[in-house]
């Protein structure tokens, strides 16, 4: 055949068929790209090009190059750009394409990234220019905020992919960047300046019309106006110069030309007008996205992005804006605040101020995130994978099996099965939850112990009895972190000064009231009354039990010898109640901490309060409203038939089970409701009815309570309409200590 002149095309007869059929072995040959077919694919595309084959599509179009990047070929793209260099800018190109695997593009990428430096450079600067030129057409606002958005966040995720893989080289992981470094490596950034620099301007613009019109800010659509039905080229807008501060002559409406009487009244006064602070929030927002994964990237792991924290910073009122007018772009776009403490912080009131189903939303996404698809129960293939427990030792030979299991798989899937026994499946775990739920806090094991309401438990401050203690402690913080990770509920119910310890959240003296009613009333006494001429001589130490033995504790360096007086009895009550609440458990919460968080990160589990981890972990009850009638007290000068409780009870009627739900936690400090219904509910110092007392009215007060008696202090509202609001608002607010709002 040497000596014959024909005509060969790298198309349907020749790779495309053999790709095809290498392909088709591929499904029987799993896993995939094993070395012979790879080294084959690419040979037989090799000798194609070498004997001149052409390059044309097939008849349906689809090139030779769009099969190998469909299949993450990345050696045998790398042939086809050697013989057709265009090709690679093509499969730049191909990233903006929604329709192509993103995990095959980067496949290929990542193999053409480590045939050489420049190779890797070519490709980042590529990447980055694409971006960049994405990001501009997401910031027109007669783009397609969706298509754009998704295009922009997808190429950023390969840019950064690929930028933390780089060549095998001594330096790979070294030369990153994040010290400011103008290296070759740090450099393929700068395309994207461009766009971060645009982003900034218009944050600065919008901050400034902010504070310009701060007196009348919900009413900001008085400043920055578009005019509806311009749909023109997103290339019409100049991406590069949002208006400057004040120069709303700049503003573009997408026709290029100016807008000199924008401020005028001339656009207020058609109807077709929109706010651009709510068009460009969601845009802005997806930039910021990319800018923090772009960041990030450049960042050992674990570590937050000083610019980025500094960004943040500096446009912390108009980021706060955005998400007040639009609390959705916390969950679509501020992605970065779950990974952030420090930015957190700022934007935790605002998220917690968003429905609970919301966050509980957010909160799976994020859990499950990098993990692949699969049923939450299910029989793996390895038998080794099966948690195989005994029933006559659950709680033993549970938590050798799971200490010993590897973590990313009971994440990824539970499959339990008890020694003898054949059946396994869904039921068989929520079994096995079951039985762990009653065991954790089998007093045999004298882990936890019975608060005063009897209805709830605490860490045992005397564990250390059980040698194995802080071992059993981190198993059953691992058996809480799997169940709420596989949405499995526990018959726990433990008190509220734990769930804050799982949080995170400091406790107080309210909280005593769990475990000693009657300490936690003189420490309230202290606070209600001045103490300076009563002679207590209290100074900033208490006795307590030390390992069996009663000692002497500072609760202070040198708090033996400070006395408590009027001006700091606030703090040795703080103190007192670290003490008897956190400090004398400490090991004990630790080791549960240590293992709650090797299935749920800290950062995610903030997402919620007390009275809200207590849903995630128990369930929502079941909650009787007549029976929750018919066992309450009245006093301070209410009786049944008053307007005033006639109308709660009408509210409580209307209401969800989810918001009745908060209202029990409200008033009594659990969701719980006793086995025997409300007539057996108990408060600090044993039975107590659910009692509502008499406030006087004044405009604005809100509902409190005083949990340990379980007493609801309702104000003498002057409508249905004003209770309702004022109750769902301290519901809703989070719990004690605001009678305003």
């Amino acid at each position: 055949m040497g000596g014959q002149n024909y005509s060969m095309t790298l198309c349907s007869m020749s790779v495309m068929w053999m790709l095809r059929m290498l392909w088709g072995r591929q499904r029987c040959m799993w896993p995939a790209r094993m070395v012979t077919r790879r080294h084959g694919q690419r040979d037989t595309a090799q000798i194609l090009l070498l004997r001149g084959a052409k390059y044309l599509p097939d008849k349906n179009g689809v090139t030779p190059l769009d099969l190998c990047v469909q299949g993450g070929y990345g050696e045998t793209c790398e042939v086809l750009i050697q013989y057709h260099p265009r090709l690679f800018q093509t499969i730049i190109q191909m990233t903006q394409n929604e329709d192509l695997r993103e995990n095959m593009l980067r496949q290929v990428l990542e193999h053409l990234s480590q045939q050489s430096e420049s190779q890797y450079l070519k490709i980042l600067t590529s990447l980055a220019e694409v971006a960049t030129t994405n990001g501009h057409k997401l910031l027109s606002l007669s783009s397609n905020y969706d298509a754009q958005m998704k295009s922009l966040l997808r190429i950023v995720r390969i840019f950064c992919h690929v930028f933390r893989i780089g060549p095998s080289s001594p330096s790979n992981g070294i030369d990153m960047g994040y010290n400011g470094n103008k290296t070759p490596r740090s450099q393929v950034f700068k395309p994207l300046e461009l766009l971060w620099h645009s982003l900034d301007e218009w944050l600065v613009l919008i901050a400034t019309e902010l504070m310009k019109n701060k007196k009348n800010s919900t009413d900001i659509s008085s400043i920055l106006l578009k005019q509806k039905g311009q749909d023109q080229d997103a290339t019409s807008i100049p991406p590069f110069e949002p208006p400057g501060p004040g120069s709303y002559e700049n503003l573009s409406t997408g026709t290029g030309e100016s807008k000199p009487d924008a401020l005028a009244g001339k656009q207020e006064a058609s109807a077709d007008c929109q706010d651009v602070i709510s068009m460009t929030a969601n845009r802005l927002s997806a930039v910021i996205q990319a800018f923090y994964m772009c960041c990030s990237c450049q960042m050992p792991p674990g570590m937050t992005s000083p610019r980025f924290i500094e960004f943040v910073c500096k446009h912390d009122e108009v980021l706060k804006c955005f998400v007040n007018r639009n609390p959705k772009i916390i969950f679509d776009h501020f992605h970065f605040l779950l990974e952030c403490p420090e930015l957190m912080s700022r934007f935790m009131h605002i998220i917690k101020a968003q429905p609970f189903k919301d966050r509980c939303e957010w909160f799976y996404e994020h859990l499950h995130s990098g993990q692949p698809d699969s049923d939450m129960v299910h029989r793996p293939v390895n038998e080794n994978d099966i948690l195989l427990v005994h029933r006559d030792s659950i709680f033993r030979s549970s938590c050798e099996v799971v200490s010993k299991a590897n973590c990313a798989k009971l994440k990824q899937g539970i499959a339990v099965r008890f020694h003898g026994e054949e059946g396994m499946g869904q039921g068989v775990v929520r079994e096995w939850f079951d039985i762990l739920s009653n065991e954790i806090v089998n007093p045999d094991y004298a882990l936890f112990t019975q608060s005063a309401d009897g209805t709830t438990f605490q860490p045992n401050s005397n564990s250390y009895v059980n040698p194995d203690h802080l071992n059993y402690f981190r198993f059953a913080g691992q058996i809480l972190g799997l169940a709420l990770n596989h949405r499995q509920l526990v018959n726990i119910y433990f008190t509220r000064s734990f769930y804050k310890h799982i949080l995170g959240i400091p406790v107080n003296y309210q909280d005593v009231a769990s475990i000693d009613p009657e300490y936690a009333k003189n420490l309230q006494w202290i606070l209600d009354n001045d103490i300076s001429d009563l002679g207590l001589e209290l100074t900033f130490s208490v006795e307590t039990d030390v390992f069996g033995a009663m000692e002497e504790v500072p609760l202070k360096p040198g708090g033996g010898s400070i006395l408590v007086t009027q001006n700091n009895k606030a703090e040795y009550v703080q103190l007192v109640t670290e003490l008897r609440m956190t400090r004398a458990i400490q090991p004990q919460i630790n080791a549960f901490l240590q293992g709650f968080h090797m299935f749920i990160p800290p950062s995610l589990i903030q997402l919620f309060d007390e009275y809200e981890l207590e849903l995630l972990l128990s369930g929502m009850p079941e909650i009787d409203v007549s029976d929750w009638i018919k066992n309450t007290e009245y006093t301070s000068g209410y009786e049944r038939e008053d307007p005033v409780i006639q109308w709660f009870w009408e509210v409580v009627e209307d209401i969800t089970q989810e918001e009745r739900v908060l209202l029990l936690q409200f008033v009594t400090g659990s969701s719980r409701v006793p086995h025997g219904g409300f007539a057996n509910i108990m408060g600090g110092s044993g039975l107590q009815n659910f009692t509502i007392a008499a406030v006087p009215y004044t405009p604005n007060l809100l509902p409190t309570s005083s949990t340990c008696i379980n007493m609801l202090k309702l104000p003498e509202y002057p409508s249905k309409e004003i209770l309702k609001d004022r109750l769902l608002v301290a519901l809703h607010c989070g719990s004690y200590g605001y009678t305003m709002a």
